[in-house]
């Protein structure tokens, strides 16, 4: 199925990319700021906004356990569940952030990261879910949500092509009928350099659903890119300001940045078109442009046509360069002007 649809609009190669705006923990744990955050997404033209569904109770536990990924990750040397008690969005929030995406017209969803959550955003009539790169192997958690019967997307960072397949299958045997997959780097923030979005087509053609990116870079221009490759679907985190700090600000979009996100990969996609190896009807009057031959200085009738009486200029009225050497050393059948167009009728 390269065609799926979420609220009614439809997602997959023939329409233009669907762009969700991920606030993740950009709010800083404040209401206020969750909320402008939902105002700021509806202004820059994005399709959704997604949340995240979890406590630090419900994803981790206080072990003292703390992320040691070294140069790799923002957030090393922090304790896990401390981070997540600093990046989760109240549950009760979650209503009213919702409510005010709708009323701009904004799709709204979340990534549950384990059961309980997917029976709360259920109560709120949902009307997608994502799954994280780091839940993709949680297979109770997928066949929950596969239940709703709702369209899921899954982001496919860390995951071995096998692990992947198996996630399509669970999902799809516990009645998912409408999937999307993204192709996610899991590192914060990715590089260009281990973007690796030629992965997008490869995605496409083996699992047969529509295919987008979950873009950690910094910018757009991997996002532009993985249009051109054929996704469907962008995930961008985005934040108030960078300046202002939070748990994803560093790789997260500001909203002219998102803005921009939106306009660009609408291009993209609409630069992509179709095959085209002929004239188009919109370039027709752009061949008067293209050089011909003319007449350079006075040629009485009789005269030879040589590099010196004649041109090979712009417009396009005579006869095009390729006869150059066909016309060279032939003979004028009449007196011709400088500025005259070359014509098979002058020789």
């Amino acid at each position: 199925m390269t065609e799926i649809t979420i609220g009614g609009r439809s997602v997959g190669p023939a329409h233009k990319p669907f762009i969700i705006a991920e606030m993740s923990g950009n709010h800083n744990q404040s209401l206020e700021r969750a909320l402008a955050l939902v105002d700021a997404a509806a202004a820059a033209g994005v399709d959704a906004l997604k949340l995240q569904t979890y406590t630090a109770d419900t994803i981790s536990m206080d072990t003292g356990f703390a992320i040691a990924e070294q140069g790799q990750s923002l957030w090393e040397g922090q304790n896990l569940y401390k981070l997540y008690q600093e990046a989760h969005t109240p549950w009760e929030w979650h209503a009213e952030l919702f409510a005010r995406a709708r009323q701009h017209g904004l799709l709204a969803f979340s990534s549950p990261f384990d059961e309980t959550a997917v029976d709360f955003l259920e109560t709120l009539d949902v009307p997608a879910y994502k799954i994280a790169s780091f839940e993709n192997a949680h297979w109770p958690l997928l066949r929950k949500v596969a239940a709703t019967g709702k369209p899921v997307i899954v982001s496919t960072g860390a995951a071995t092509l096998a692990e992947i397949d198996d996630a399509v299958r669970v999902l799809r045997e516990a009645g998912c009928r409408e999937l999307v997959l993204l192709k996610c780097t899991s590192t914060y923030p990715a590089s260009p350099a281990n973007t690796n979005l030629r992965t997008i087509p490869v995605l496409a053609e083996t699992f047969g659903c529509p295919i987008g990116l979950s873009d950690h870079t910094m910018g757009v221009g991997a996002s532009v890119a993985a249009v051109a490759l054929g996704a469907c679907v962008i995930e961008k985190h985005f934040t108030l300001s960078r300046a202002e700090g939070g748990v994803d600000a560093a790789f997260s979009l500001e909203p002219a940045e998102l803005q921009a996100l939106v306009v660009e990969t609408e291009r993209a996609h609409q630069a992509l078109g179709g095959v085209q190896l002929c004239v188009q009807r919109s370039e027709e009057k752009s061949r008067l442009y293209k050089r011909s031959i003319y007449v350079a200085k006075p040629i009485a009738a009789g005269e030879e046509f040589t590099t010196d009486n004649l041109k090979i200029i712009r417009p396009g009225d005579g006869l095009w360069p390729r006869h150059w050497e066909t016309v060279l050393g032939r003979k004028a059948a009449k007196a011709l002007k400088p500025g005259t167009p070359l014509n098979w009728d002058a020789i």
